[in-house]
């Protein structure tokens, strides 16, 4: 089967999403976990009833950079950490990311997300929606247990969050406590939620297109039939990442989940990301070069 375009890009995603992982196998970190499921569950979210303590967030323009500056500590409630599913306890960060003021799309060739975090939100906290989790704990298998699956418990609280083992927490899925604190709405445009790496905007759902209200949907579906031989037995139902396609014109987004609209911010319009209620839900690909300054630490 060939590709071309945004499917092409698609393919990567999916296919380059399993790389970091084997990089950082190869350089002799911790063994990963060993996991057998081969079926989606229902996620069990831990309830966002408690306080992570004083969120600090600067965001300022420097030159041809907008420059975020945060400790990483959501302004809103979260769930209990260290929790079964995730065993850390969330700390304070420092971090420094930096994204151009004007990017631009145009020629540019779309790169999956490897070892970058996708983007900060408005308050912080980093978008990550890859898990480091893998069938039979083999990056090379090809098959990477996407994180909203249900497969895999990670102990994700009720704003699709959680902490990693350096105790930076960071979102998988839909913010739901900084969406609701930034007053998002189905029935308005949605307001800036964060940047991109590579310094597009961060949007969730709603937007304006054509001068119409709309929501924001993806391209990607479930791959119908099962997997094929020697891979996890089962149908393609979301329990991996590799389980889904791009089928273009299917959604409103494009293979990175974005689309050119008209916002608050850009009457005049520009490119955009959006988190979707479906997979991806976090946009797995850049449409421009991703600032250094979101490179994964090891």
């Amino acid at each position: 089967m060939s590709f071309t375009g945004d499917a092409k890009i698609a393919a990567l995603v999916l296919a380059l999403a399993l790389g970091f992982v084997a990089k950082a196998e190869a350089q002799g970190r911790p063994p990963l976990r060993v996991h057998t499921a081969t079926q989606s569950q229902t996620l069990a979210l831990v309830a966002a009833t408690r306080s992570a303590g004083r969120a600090l967030v600067k965001i300022t323009e420097q030159g041809t950079s907008r420059i975020i500056k945060a400790n990483g500590v959501p302004d809103h409630k979260i769930g209990r950490f260290p929790n079964r599913g995730n065993p850390h306890r969330i700390k304070a960060q420092s971090y420094r990311f930096a994204v151009p003021l004007k990017p631009n799309p145009q020629g540019a060739a779309a790169r999956p997300l490897k070892r970058s975090l996708f983007g900060v939100a408005l308050n912080g906290v980093p978008f990550d929606p890859a898990a480091a989790e893998f069938w039979q704990g083999n990056p090379r298998s090809g098959w990477q247990y996407e994180a909203l699956g249900g497969a895999v418990p990670l102990g994700l609280d009720a704003n699709y969050g959680h902490v990693q083992p350096n105790g930076a927490y960071h979102y998988h899925g839909l913010p739901i406590g900084l969406l609701n604190r930034l007053g998002w709405s189905p029935r308005q445009p949605s307001p800036l939620v964060g940047y991109a790496a590579d310094g597009f905007p961060i949007y969730a759902i709603t937007a304006v297109q054509n001068g119409q209200l709309v929501e924001m949907t993806s391209s990607y579906q479930l791959n119908p039939g099962r997997r094929p031989a020697g891979g996890p037995p089962g149908q393609h139902d979301g329990t991996f990442v590799q389980d889904y396609i791009y089928v273009a014109g299917s959604g409103r987004l494009d293979a990175c989940n974005g689309a050119v609209v008209t916002t608050q911010e850009t009457p005049q319009g520009t490119y955009a990301y959006f988190l979707t209620e479906a997979f991806p839900v976090i946009p797995r690909c850049h449409k421009c070069t991703p600032d250094l300054s979101f490179r994964k630490r090891r």
